[in-house]
């Protein structure tokens, strides 16, 4: 089976409050977008699993990549064969694109789908929200309002319809305990509903991501890419998650200067 796990971007990032798990409430619009990995698996001929990955190299062993994670968890329960998985990596790691959750969310969906396993979309959920705090999101993999750690999922409106975004990626990633290196939950601030449902007009200046203030101090060269998409004629441009990267909207006619472009990783229309 073939599957492409695709990335997702953030709307507007409300840190409201440190949990008693350490972890912190928050509240998030995320839109999936069309940078995809690829991820193959196939019954294993040796009788012993192996997971080969491609592409943009990521750390750690077999065991610790979510992917193998996402089918040990499904193994154990289901009984299920060794398997020869392959995971060809392009959407970048530490950008804040959800690229290893959504690898993982694919792999319990194909899984499922491959051997039968009768899991609903709610069963799902529960065994993605396991293995991390935006797995969850990729199940339906439609534009949602996520709040507690990422793992509550109301759907939302399509907010993005026609317009085109333009996804950069610095060439460097930033780890989710840096972001949060500086921050200051503030459980009071207006609703991130309420600022989206203002219209994309509006969002400059009020649709707000909390890591920015952060991530942009350690890394400026990201503030100044925020402000090229501007410069360039962006309706609104933002981090995603907890960066690296960063995306400008903009309207379906849009012109872009050559030094803009060489950080660009993606461009579609939403």
């Amino acid at each position: 089976m073939i599957l492409f796990p695709n990335a997702k971007i953030n709307l507007g990032l409300h840190v409201l409050s440190k949990r008693r798990d350490n972890f912190h409430n928050l509240e998030t619009l995320m839109h999936p977008v069309g940078i995809c990995d690829i991820l193959e698996f196939i019954p294993s001929p040796e009788n012993e699993t192996h997971l080969k990955i491609t592409g943009i190299p990521v750390s750690g062993d077999m065991q610790s990549n979510l992917v193998y994670r996402a089918y040990a968890l499904l193994r154990d329960l289901f009984k299920l064969p060794p398997l020869r998985i392959h995971l060809h990596k392009i959407i970048p790691a530490g950008a804040g694109l959800g690229g290893g959750s959504s690898d993982a969310a694919f792999m319990l969906k194909g899984l499922n789908q491959f051997f039968d396993l009768g899991l609903s979309s709610e069963e799902l959920k529960i065994h993605a929200a396991s293995l991390g705090s935006d797995c969850s999101f990729f199940v339906e993999n439609v534009p949602a309002i996520a709040s507690g750690k990422g793992e509550i999922l109301v759907p939302a409106a399509n907010y993005l319809h026609g317009c085109k975004l333009l996804l950069f990626f610095p060439g460097f990633p930033v780890s989710t305990a840096e972001a949060y290196s500086g921050i200051l939950p503030d459980p009071d601030k207006e609703s991130l509903t309420s600022i989206l449902e203002q219209g994309l007009s509006s969002w400059r200046g009020e649709l707000i991501n909390d890591f920015e203030k952060t991530v942009f101090e350690k890394y400026p060269e990201l503030r100044t890419l925020k402000e090229a998409l501007y410069g360039n004629g962006a309706l609104y441009a933002s981090m995603s998650g907890s960066g690296s990267a960063l995306y400008g909207l903009f309207d379906a006619e849009y012109a872009i200067s050559p030094e803009l472009k060489k950080g660009l990783v993606w461009e579609g229309l939403l």
